[in-house]
């Protein structure tokens, strides 16, 4: 078997059957990152560096591990030079994914085989340059051709306008993008800026937010107003789910001290949170949205990282030791058949949790990819293991790409249907499932599921 060809993360005849028949399957991606500014001015790409690392926080993590000054990946220097660094050390990062999606990204998007090196890096290069110059790989071109994507659903604020959307949908003649909507920052009272984007919202409506009621009407209204652009889901980010849940007056009251300026301590954070998440998903459960569920990143834990570049740059861990189990039952329990759910961990020792949580709870309460720290042939390959032995493949929520950057629908999607592959086919081989059911289980997975799922 040679790097990265036919054959590629797959070890038995039937993986390699199954996954013929989920290759070219479009991609329905329910949870991303995407620029959507970007992909609206549809603007040819500049250089790989923009494209392939500008905004690709695991190729910066291993840059700076492999001894990369900051200046080189976040910092001043040309995006030449960048990329010339990220050659240089790409061979220190063999057998990580990022090795694997770089290069998928370049010989499955331009047909450029050469190993990024230091030797080769001139030469791809400017055969980088020479294919970005083509029309179909401008963004919405490169989204609608090569990375055969049906449907995304980016991340974005209560505040914004989704114009971007409208227009990449315009240029392209179908919804091609819907927005998430995502209320963290109204979640999260104890963030610094929390009272600026109080009056951000409330901005964006014409309106003054005094009260927990005046910012709940206008969520509400946000909501209804990207129902109305075609959204299908929210998403929050939790380090915990709250245990606790504050009743409608203490919330009330705990809105108004924070208004005012007051810091609230750590169990009445988590009272606030518990409270605004139980709101938020009945609205969900109303519109019969999804409600996606990030839980235990504990991020930024490396101090001068943060105070130089600040948030979302890396330096984000799990931490196995978290109970999700008070919070997540509390809330399970409440919605009970009445809310499509999907829990994501970034732990492996969370998966047997979650899973098990998703079975327990029904249809309703799906089991999502493996999330960030798990996106790799080893993490997907044990969560695929765990849900066919707890759960039921049939009602698995499907991959989400999680990125910023386009590539990502050809490299993540093809490294996760090849895995796919390759778990399901050894279980035919084994004799443990018909190897035509393991099929349709497959094409369910890619394709399918998700679009019945969230509506896509």
């Amino acid at each position: 078997m040679a790097f990265l060809d036919d054959s590629y993360l797959i070890t038995n005849e039937a993986g390699r059957r199954i996954f013929k028949k989920v290759a070219g399957l479009p991609v329905y991606d329910a949870h991303n990152h995407a620029n959507m500014a970007e992909i609206a001015a549809n603007e040819p790409y500049r250089d790989l560096w923009q494209l392939l690392a500008a905004t690709d926080h695991y190729v910066w993590e291993i840059m700076r591990k492999c001894g990369v000054s900051e200046e080189f990946i976040t910092g001043p220097r040309t995006p030449r030079e960048k990329f010339g660094e990220m050659a240089r050390i790409m061979p220190l990062a063999v057998g990580n994914p990022v090795y694997e999606w770089l290069h998928l990204d370049l010989r499955r998007c331009f047909g450029i085989t050469d190993l990024l090196c230091s030797e080769n890096a001139e030469k791809i290069w400017k055969a980088g340059l020479a294919e970005l110059a083509r029309p179909e790989n401008r963004p919405q071109a490169l989204l609608t051709g090569k990375l055969n994507v049906a449907a995304m659903c980016s991340t974005d604020d209560p505040a914004d306008l989704l114009k971007e959307h409208d227009a990449v949908n315009a240029a392209v003649g179908r919804r091609l993008v819907r927005p998430t909507w995502r209320p963290d920052k109204a979640m999260n009272i104890q963030a610094a800026g929390w009272n600026a984007y109080m009056d951000k919202l409330g901005a964006r409506f014409g309106r003054t937010i005094r009260t927990y009621d005046d910012m709940k009407a206008l969520l509400k209204e946000s909501h209804d107003y990207f129902a109305a652009h075609g959204c299908v889901a929210s998403d929050h980010g939790v380090t915990m789910p709250p245990a606790e849940i504050a009743n409608p007056a203490k919330t009330a009251q705990l809105f108004r001290r924070a208004r005012d300026g007051e810091t609230l301590n750590c169990q009445e954070v988590a009272a606030y949170q518990g409270s605004f998440l139980l709101d938020v998903a009945a609205m969900d459960a109303d519109a019969d949205w999804v409600f996606q569920y990030h839980a235990g990143a504990v991020r930024d834990v490396r101090t001068s990282l943060f105070e130089k570049l600040g948030p979302d740059v890396g330096g984000d861990v799990c931490n196995a030791a978290q109970d999700f189990l008070p919070g997540l039952v509390r809330m399970l329990n409440i919605f009970d058949n009445r809310l499509k759910t999907v829990l994501y961990t970034l732990d492996p020792v969370q998966n047997a949790t979650l899973a098990t949580l998703a079975r327990a709870f029904g249809t309703r309460v799906r089991l999502g990819s493996a999330w960030w720290l798990l996106d790799t042939p080893v993490g997907m390959r044990r969560q695929l293991e765990y849900i066919g032995s707890v759960d039921t493949y049939y009602t698995f929520a499907g991959m989400v790409s999680d990125s910023r950057k386009l590539t990502s629908y050809g490299s993540r999607f093809e490294m996760f249907r090849r895995v796919l592959a390759d778990v399901l086919g050894a279980q035919a081989e084994r004799g443990q499932a018909p190897e035509e059911l393991l099929t349709d289980a497959a094409v369910r997975i890619c394709s399918t599921g998700p679009k019945e799922f969230f509506g896509l």
